[in-house]
């Protein structure tokens, strides 16, 4: 054989190689699943969702945002695969609206609520009724989510009003748009003292932990989740992981409770 026509058949060869590598590639990669999930769960859910993508081969998509930005999103016609709320509230108000699949959710995990202070503060203070909170403040504001409608700040002003503190308070709040960016108002040592998750006061070492508030001070913090009506098959598998042992070490190292 001639070696032009050898150097051409070894050509053609390697091309069909090649393309039919790729169709193989393109068959294997699987479509990306799109998470909404609450800003608290920005840290643990990229590790779980990184684990989870090397496991089963499919790509997750995280975006973190306030549980009501997202639900409210959702309700837009946002494309989400599945919904990771900070409270019951949000995740039932898409429920009301058909916008879940029922059968899909579940409860996850739990958190508390703390005051946190900047990581250098002198603050000391016992969480009890009548607490002197408003003085502990001096001249300074106290930081959380908006409670009119984001979670954190819905257990906040729940435990403040249980201590019979609210109305000394909330007209000294600062309504931040998630409990991520309340943590940075006192990080930054915009404010002497936020109530936030304690989960987001262990990731970021430019904050103490003050106190904790007493669990019967407000609802149980827990986290559920839900496919999203007519979502693609792969989401329940990526539910199943999120609530199953495997990922149980991975939502314990990083602060968050286990369901009773």
């Amino acid at each position: 054989m001639h070696s032009g026509k050898l150097r051409t058949i070894l050509t053609s060869s390697c091309l069909l190689l090649a393309g039919a590598l790729r169709a193989h590639a393109a068959d294997q990669q699987k479509p990306e699943l799109l998470v909404f999930a609450a800003a608290s769960l920005t840290n643990v859910l990229g590790e779980l969702s990184t684990t989870y993508t090397a496991q089963a081969g499919v790509p997750v998509k995280l975006s973190f945002a306030a549980s009501s930005v997202l639900a409210r999103q959702i309700e837009a016609g946002g494309k989400a695969d599945v919904f990771v709320s900070a409270d019951q509230e949000w995740m039932d108000y898409l429920q009301a609206r058909g916008l879940i699949d029922k059968a899909t959710r579940r409860n996850l995990v739990g958190n508390r609520l703390v005051l946190i202070a900047p990581a250098d503060s002198k603050i000391e203070l016992k969480i009890a009724p009548g607490f002197p909170l408003a003085k502990a403040l001096g001249d300074g504001r106290l930081a959380t989510a908006d409670p009119d409608t984001v979670p954190v700040g819905r257990y906040a002003r729940s435990a403040l009003a249980s201590l019979g503190m609210w109305d000394k308070i909330q007209d000294r709040l600062v309504r931040a748009d998630n409990v991520r960016s309340a943590m940075m108002f006192v990080a930054s040592g915009e404010v002497p003292l936020g109530i936030v998750y304690s989960t987001d006061a262990l990731v970021d070492s430019k904050v103490r932990i003050v106190d904790t508030f007493p669990p019967n001070t407000h609802a149980p913090i827990t986290y559920p989740a839900a496919a999203i009506k007519d979502g693609r098959g792969e989401t329940i598998a990526f539910l199943n992981f999120l609530a199953g042992e495997q990922a149980r070490d991975t939502w314990i190292k990083f602060g968050f409770l286990e369901l009773k």
